[in-house]
């Protein structure tokens, strides 16, 4: 079986989804194409000439399915390379740009949403990683034509394809080996992209009014940077410079060491469709703990998810710190491990074999 698979903003996330399908599933033949993620407006509506213009000869072989992330212009690529309407088109949707804030740059907007629409209804099959992708994607297509012209008859279309869609979630890997345990149960790691929608100012005002109360803790900033970052992050910097046993992007070695020497992972964010970093420190033994929104209810017991507030993660933050007995135990991630969903996505990629739902 030959599968194309097309990934046309290949954040980090989607280049570990793409990497370990390929390592868990070695006897399909993978052919993939991928752009890198940058220039977003430009990137979302001109992959397809991107790829018409640089890899012509790829795309006119044929092959059994066509796998593309929910940023490629499927429809678009599907009129430039007619043939490739023969395979089987499954769209990955790892987000939607339904349930993204809207900002002011309302065309970009339009032509992100249109593109995530299109490629949904051009593909025979649609996977999303998480329930709540899936159902702020169907909301929010509801919502953006109620606002378009015309008042199109959408309501029963978008049920049908809602219908057939499915949620596979994006696997961890299993731990090749499991190291001692030199874990330090007061140490909070922040692994995540440092932009404002993974609302930093939470957390690190939460850690400040600990600090300032003075309760013991160390801390992780780990996570991905880029070259314009939310003030907040200097400003905690040096309040919590005496709490601090690393600043900022580590070498892969040390990032794994310290998310398994790590006792809590937090999240604060205001936006996620998964949340691979919780799930990898999860993993490593850190107790997560994430607000009760987004995809998180789904993926955490009770135990593990404040309000939502700063106050609640003060609260909870503190009693952690402060009396150990009060937290829960180390959450079971098997269920989130390739062995768990290997099948699943070899029944999606495989015609004839069932799909759970």
């Amino acid at each position: 079986m030959r599968v194309l698979l097309l990934s046309a903003y290949e954040a980090v996330s989607h280049r570990y989804w793409a990497d370990s399908l390929m390592a868990h599933l070695p006897e399909i033949t993978w052919q993939t194409l991928s752009l890198p993620p940058r220039h977003f407006a430009w990137r979302i509506r001109g992959n397809p000439l991107s790829w018409w213009l640089k890899e012509h000869d790829t795309l006119s072989q044929a092959y059994d399915v066509v796998l593309a992330t929910s940023m490629v212009d499927l429809a678009t690529l599907l009129g430039l390379f007619p043939h490739l309407g023969q395979a089987r088109k499954i769209v990955y949707f790892h987000e939607n740009q339904f349930a993204y804030p809207e900002s002011s740059d309302q065309m970009s907007q339009v032509e992100a949403k249109m593109v995530n629409l299109y490629a949904a209804l051009a593909a025979d099959s649609v996977v999303f990683n998480t329930a709540y992708n899936r159902d702020s994607f169907f909301t929010g297509v509801r919502e953006f034509l109620k606002k378009m012209p015309e008042n199109l008859p959408a309501a029963k279309p978008l049920e049908a394809l809602r219908s057939r869609a499915r949620v596979l979630p994006v696997p961890i890997s299993p731990l090749a080996e499991t190291h001692a345990d030199g874990r330090v149960s007061r140490r909070i790691v922040w692994n995540h992209r440092w932009e404002y929608d993974k609302n930093p100012d939470d957390f690190f005002n939460t850690l400040i009014a600990l600090s300032e109360q003075g309760i013991d803790f160390e801390l992780a900033v780990l996570g991905q940077r880029f070259r314009q970052t939310p003030p907040i992050f200097d400003i905690a910097q040096e309040k919590l410079a005496a709490h601090s046993v690393a600043w900022g992007p580590q070498p892969e070695p040390q990032y794994r060491e310290l998310l398994a020497t790590a006792g809590i992972v937090v999240s604060t964010t205001w936006h996620e469709f998964q949340g691979l970093a919780i799930m990898e420190a999860a993993q490593r033994g850190a107790l997560p703990l994430v607000p009760d929104r987004l995809c998180f209810p789904e993926l955490y017991p009770d135990a593990y998810r404040y309000d939502g507030t700063p106050d609640g993660l003060y609260k909870r933050l503190h009693a952690w710190l402060s009396t150990p007995d009060s937290r829960p135990k180390k959450i079971n991630t098997q269920a989130w491990e390739w062995p768990a969903w290997r099948d699943a996505y070899r029944a999606l990629l495989q015609p004839g074999l069932s799909l759970p739902r």
